[in-house]
C-alpha cells in the first residue's frame, strides 16, 4: 500500500515568498513617495507600511543642511519628538554615515564595542534618548544620496525581531535611493528658501514671481520685499530660511552690540561688501550673521579672517544685515521694464573702428593709472566702443555664425575675437591688449551684467534688434589667468524649417513621417550641443501641427516660435524645470507634448508616463548615437518594459559642412577612393546606392569670395533613424547592448550616420574628410 502525504512548501520557499510580497510592498510605497505633492504629508501616510515593511519601532529622515556642515531632523515617526539637528562627524551614527557615505547597521548602539566596531570614535547621544523617552537598541542607517552627493540620511531604529538582516539592508537601500530622487527633484523644483512658505499657502505662487520680479527690479532681497510688499512677519520667513539652511534665523535688533574683540579684524566697508557681520563673540568664539550660510566662499573668508577662533552662523535678511552696519534700506521705484536694443551697424569696418577706440582710449586713460580701477577706464557711452561691439554682432549675423568669443591673451599680445561658423571657429579680428577689457565691459553693461564683477563666471542676455530684426544673444563671462573671455551665442527668432528641408534620404523621411502620426508613445532626437536637434524638432511639430491637436512645449530657451503651439520657457532660478513643466503640461489636455531635453531620471520617467497616457511626446538626449540612446535611457533607470511600450523612435544626427555651391568642383575619383566610401558605407549595403562606379563623380572643395576661400558654406544634417519596431520593443525588455541594438536595427532597415554622410557624398553636397570628422569623433 502507497502511503501519500502532503508536506508545507519549504522554509526557501517561503523566505523567498516573503521577499517578492515585501519588493511589491516597497515598490508601492516608493511610487507613492515619487507622486505625493510633498514629502512630510506622503511620509505621513506612508508611515504604517514602512515600519511594517523593516519590522521596526521609528524612522527617521535626516536633510543635511544647505552648507553641508549638518543634518536636521525632517522626518520621524515618533511623534512630538523635539526636531534634532546634529553635526557631520562621529558625534553620532547619522554624522558618521553622512560623512563617511557608509551604511551602518548595529545591534545594541549601548555596547562599545559595538559601535567601534563601526569606527573606533564613533559616538551616540545617550541623553538624546533620555529626553524623548525613546529608548534606541538596534540601527540600520544609510546615507542618502543624488548624482554623489550626501543629501541626508535614513536611520530604521529597533528591528522587533532580532537584529536587521541583509533582506533590511536591500530593502533599505532602495528606498533610500527613492528618497534621495525626490529630494534632489525637490531641491531642483524649489522656489529656494521660501519654498515652504508657498507649500503653506501663506505665498501664492502668481505673488511670488512678482515679488521676485520686484526684487530684482529693486535691487533688494526676496525676503525683504515678501516682507513689505506681502505683510509676512519675521517669524514666518525665518521659519523659512532655518527650514532651508539649516541654521537659526536671526532678524534685526537695535539692542545688539557688536563684539569689539572681533570687530576689530574687521571694517565696515568689508562686511558691507560681503553682507556677513558678527553679533556675538569673544576671544574664542563668535556668531556670525550672513545672507546666504551655504555660500562656501565667504564661510571660508570668515574662518581665515577670525584665525583659531570657532563660529557659528546665524541666516538673516541682507537688508537687516546692512542695518547692523548702520545703513537703512532704500526703497527705490521699479526700473522700467527693459527696452530692446537697437544695433545699428556702422558702415566702417572693424579696423577703421579700432582705430577710432585707440584715440578715444588715449584721450580716457589720459593721467589715469595701469592699475586704476575698469569703471574708471572705461567711458561707456564711448561711441567707438559701442560701434565695435554692434559692429562685432553685425559681422557675426552676416557671417551666419552660431556664436562670438571674444578672448584675451597673455600679458601685451593682442587679444582676439573669433566667430564659429558651421561648426568650426574663424577670426576674424585682433584687438590691441588694453583695448580687450572695454570691449568686455560694453558686452557686460548690454548684457545687464555686474560689470564689477571680474573674479566669477556670470550670465546674461541682450535682447535687440538689427535691422528691424530679433535678435536674442546668450552671454556668458569667464575669468581667465589672462583676464575676463566673453561668449556670445546667437539666437535669431526664427521659424521652423520645413519638413522637406531636413535633407532625410527617402527611407529616413518615410520612417519619420511613420512616427509622428502615431497617436501616442514617444519620439527622441538625439546628438551632441549644437547637432540641429531643435531645428529637427521644430520640424516635426510643424508637420502635425494642425487645428486639431493642441501642442505643448518646454523649452530652454525658446528659439523658434509657431503660430499655434503652446510654448514655455524653462526658467530654473525660480523653480520652473522641464520636470516641473511637464507635471503641469498632463493637466492641461494635450496631444502632443515636447520637452526640450531629459535632463534627468525624473523627467525621463514623467515623458515616457505621458506617453503612456495617451499623449505623443518628443524630446532630446546627449548621446552619440540612436543604438546609444536606448541603453542611456535604461541605465538612467527607466523601467525596460514601460520604455519599450513607449518607444516609436530615435533620430540621433550631426550636421555635416556642405561644399560651397558656388565654386565646389567635380571630379572623377580613383578605384581606390571609390573602394574606400564603398567599404565604409558596407560591401554588402553598397549597392542599395545604385552608383554607376563607370560614370562615378564626385566633388571636392576649392574656394571663392562667397566661402571666405573655405571651399565649404553651410550645414546640412546627417541621420541614423531607428524605430521602435515589435522585435525592437521585445529586445529592449531584455536590457540590451548598443552593439546588440545596432545589429538588430541595421537588419531592419536603420543606416548609420556614418552611412548616410556617405551616401550624401556621392550626392555632391560634401566629401568624405567631412563625413569622418563627425562620425568618427
Amino acid at each position: 500500500m502507497n502511503s501519500q502525504h502532503s508536506s508545507g512548501p519549504s522554509s526557501a520557499a517561503v523566505a523567498n515568498q516573503r521577499a517578492v510580497e515585501a519588493q511589491i510592498r516597497l515598490q508601492a510605497l516608493c511610487d507613492h513617495l515619487h507622486d505625493a505633492d510633498r514629502l512630510e504629508t506622503a511620509l505621513e501616510e506612508m508611515q504604517p507600511g514602512l515600519l511594517g515593511l523593516f519590522d521596526a519601532e521609528r524612522l527617521t529622515l535626516f536633510e543635511r543642511s544647505r552648507d553641508g556642515r549638518s543634518l536636521a531632523m525632517r522626518f520621524c515617526t515618533v511623534p512630538d519628538i523635539e526636531p534634532l539637528r546634529v553635526p557631520l562627524g562621529l558625534g553620532s551614527i547619522a554624522g558618521y554615515v553622512a560623512m563617511s557615505q557608509k551604511t551602518a547597521v548595529i545591534d545594541d548602539v549601548y555596547d562599545p564595542e559595538q559601535l567601534q566596531a563601526v569606527h573606533p570614535r564613533l559616538g551616540f547621544d545617550y541623553e538624546q534618548d533620555q529626553a524623548s523617552g525613546f529608548f534606541t537598541r538596534s540601527v540600520l542607517a544609510l546615507p542618502i544620496t543624488s548624482s554623489g552627493a550626501v543629501l541626508g540620511v535614513l536611520e530604521i531604529a529597533n528591528k522587533l525581531t532580532g537584529g536587521f538582516a541583509a533582506q533590511d539592508s536591500h530593502l533599505a537601500e532602495q528606498l533610500a535611493t527613492a528618497l534621495g530622487q525626490r529630494l534632489s527633484r525637490d531641491r531642483e523644483t524649489s522656489t529656494g528658501p521660501y519654498q515652504s512658505l508657498v507649500e503653506q499657502g501663506l505665498v501664492t505662487p502668481g505673488q511670488f514671481e512678482e515679488a521676485h520680479r520686484r526684487a530684482q527690479a529693486q535691487r533688494h532681497s526676496l525676503g525683504y520685499i515678501l516682507r513689505r510688499d506681502l505683510g509676512l512677519g519675521d517669524e514666518p520667513i525665518g521659519l523659512a530660511l532655518e527650514r532651508h539652511y539649516g541654521v537659526p534665523f536671526m532678524g534685526y535688533d537695535p539692542t545688539v552690540i557688536m563684539p569689539e574683540a572681533v570687530m576689530a579684524l574687521l571694517n565696515r566697508p568689508f562686511l558691507v561688501r560681503h553682507r556677513w557681520v558678527p553679533v556675538a563673540g569673544d576671544d574664542q568664539h563668535a556668531v556670525i550673521l550672513i545672507d546666504d550660510p551655504a555660500d562656501s566662499a565667504r564661510l571660508l573668508d570668515i574662518q581665515r579672517i577670525l584665525g583659531g577662533r570657532q563660529f557659528d552662523v546665524m541666516v538673516g535678511l541682507e537688508e537687516d544685515i546692512l542695518m547692523y552696519l548702520g545703513i537703512q534700506p532704500v526703497d527705490e521705484p521699479p526700473e522700467p521694464e527693459v527696452v530692446i536694443q537697437d544695433i545699428e551697424p556702422p558702415e566702417a569696418g572693424l579696423e577703421d573702428l579700432l582705430g577710432q577706440l585707440d584715440q578715444e582710449a588715449l584721450q580716457l586713460a589720459d593721467g589715469a593709472t595701469p592699475d586704476a580701477p575698469e569703471n574708471e577706464l572705461t567711458a561707456e557711452t564711448d561711441a567707438a566702443i559701442i560701434q565695435l561691439v554692434n559692429k562685432l554682432i553685425s559681422d557675426a549675423v552676416t557671417l551666419k555664425a552660431s556664436d562670438i568669443h571674444i578672448e584675451p591673451r597673455k600679458d601685451d599680445e593682442p587679444g582676439v575675437v573669433r566667430v564659429r561658423v558651421d561648426g568650426l571657429c574663424r577670426e576674424i579680428l585682433k584687438i590691441p591688449a588694453k583695448h580687450v577689457r572695454y570691449i568686455v565691459s560694453r558686452v557686460k553693461i548690454m548684457s545687464k551684467i555686474d560689470i564689477a564683477e571680474s573674479r566669477l563666471p556670470q550670465d546674461g542676455k541682450i535682447t535687440c534688434r538689427l535691422r528691424g530684426m530679433p535678435l536674442e544673444l546668450r552671454v556668458a563671462t569667464l575669468p581667465t589667468v589672462n583676464g575676463e573671455s566673453v561668449i556670445m551665442r546667437l539666437l535669431a527668432a526664427g521659424k521652423p524649417m520645413a519638413f522637406d528641408r531636413l535633407n532625410l534620404r527617402a527611407a529616413n523621411a518615410a520612417a519619420l513621417e511613420a512616427m509622428i502620426e502615431h497617436p501616442h508613445g514617444i519620439v527622441l532626437v538625439v546628438g551632441p550641443t549644437g547637432s540641429g536637434k531643435t531645428t529637427t524638432l521644430h520640424a516635426l511639430l510643424a508637420r502635425i501641427n494642425t487645428p486639431d491637436r493642441k501642442i505643448l512645449t518646454a523649452e530652454d530657451p525658446v528659439e523658434i516660435t509657431q503660430p499655434g503651439l503652446q510654448q514655455v520657457q524653462i526658467r530654473s532660478a525660480i523653480g520652473l524645470t522641464f520636470a516641473r513643466a511637464l507635471r503641469s503640461f498632463l493637466r492641461c489636455d494635450p496631444d502632443v507634448i515636447l520637452i526640450g531635453e531629459m535632463r534627468d531620471l525624473e523627467t525621463a520617467h514623467s515623458g515616457i508616463e505621458a506617453s503612456l497616457t495617451g499623449h505623443l511626446v518628443f524630446s532630446t538626449l546627449h548621446t552619440n548615437s540612436a543604438p546609444e540612446t536606448v541603453t542611456r535611457l535604461l541605465d538612467m533607470g527607466l523601467d525596460p518594459l514601460n520604455f519599450s511600450d513607449a518607444i516609436v523612435g530615435v533620430v540621433a544626427q550631426r550636421l555635416v559642412r556642405t561644399l560651397c555651391p558656388d565654386c565646389k568642383e567635380s571630379y572623377t575619383p580613383t578605384p581606390e577612393e571609390v573602394q574606400r566610401l564603398a567599404h565604409a558605407y558596407g560591401d554588402e549595403a553598397f549597392p542599395e546606392l545604385q552608383i554607376d562606379l563607370a560614370q562615378v563623380s564626385l566633388c571636392r572643395p576649392k574656394g571663392c569670395e562667397a566661402c571666405g576661400g573655405t571651399g565649404y558654406r553651410g550645414r546640412t544634417g546627417v541621420h541614423e533613424v531607428l524605430v521602435g519596431t515589435r522585435e525592437m520593443k521585445n529586445l529592449i525588455v531584455t536590457r540590451p547592448g548598443p552593439d546588440q541594438v545596432r545589429v538588430l536595427a541595421v537588419q531592419q532597415g536603420m543606416r548609420t550616420l556614418l552611412q548616410d554622410g556617405v551616401a550624401k557624398v556621392f550626392m555632391g553636397q560634401t566629401d568624405y574628410e567631412q563625413v569622418r570628422t563627425i562620425t568618427m569623433a
